[in-house]
């Protein structure tokens, strides 16, 4: 959290808290659930801090404050930001909560659309088709797994650079490993 915004935030807590929801901390930032699930999270940022839903597109946005910060990756999330405590509206965060509680004990939420497996880049073919081992490990992985192997080597836009990435996920792939696995721990 950017302790630029620390009265602002405090703020925004105290707003939250009056709401009965319970605080928790998730990656490092202030999350505040009911039954249990992930509703609302703050955080400040250099330019603003924000207030978000994680089933904010469910959300009627009356006021018209929502915006989706990361258009065409994020699909539910819905930030609220602002500028200066004075832009701090408590009656229409409540009001904006109680809808979020509502559409949470509605069951309303976002399913995830599964992806499917992308395309298999020549240079990958070219290598699976001398190194079978290799190629049977590479598809016993998740589609998940799969497709972050393909889109590390598809971003690659010299030949020399994708053949060095489907070499360097080779041992990976070998070991049952996908590609962000040691993050993900």
């Amino acid at each position: 959290m950017d302790s630029n915004w620390k009265e602002e935030l405090a703020r925004l807590k105290a707003i939250i808290a009056s709401t009965g929801l319970t605080e928790t901390k998730k990656w490092g930032i202030p999350v505040f659930t009911y039954n249990g699930k992930n509703l609302i999270g703050i955080a400040g940022f250099k330019s603003h801090f924000a207030l978000w839903f994680y089933n904010g597109s469910f959300l009627r946005d009356e006021k018209k404050v929502l915006i989706n910060a990361s258009e065409g990756k994020t699909k539910a999330l819905r930030q609220w930001r602002f500028h200066a405590m004075e832009e701090i509206d408590e009656l229409g965060i409540i009001a904006y909560i109680q809808e979020a509680i509502e559409n949470e004990n509605q069951g309303k939420k976002l399913i995830p659309q599964k992806k499917e497996q992308l395309p298999i880049p020549p240079q990958l073919q070219a290598v699976f088709e001398d190194d079978e081992a290799f190629a049977e490990n590479f598809f016993v992985l998740s589609t998940s797994k799969q497709n972050d192997y393909l889109e590390h080597i598809h971003a690659a836009k010299q030949e020399k650079t994708k053949l060095s990435r489907i070499e360097k996920m080779r041992p990976l792939v070998m070991q049952g490993q996908g590609l962000h696995d040691k993050y993900k721990k």
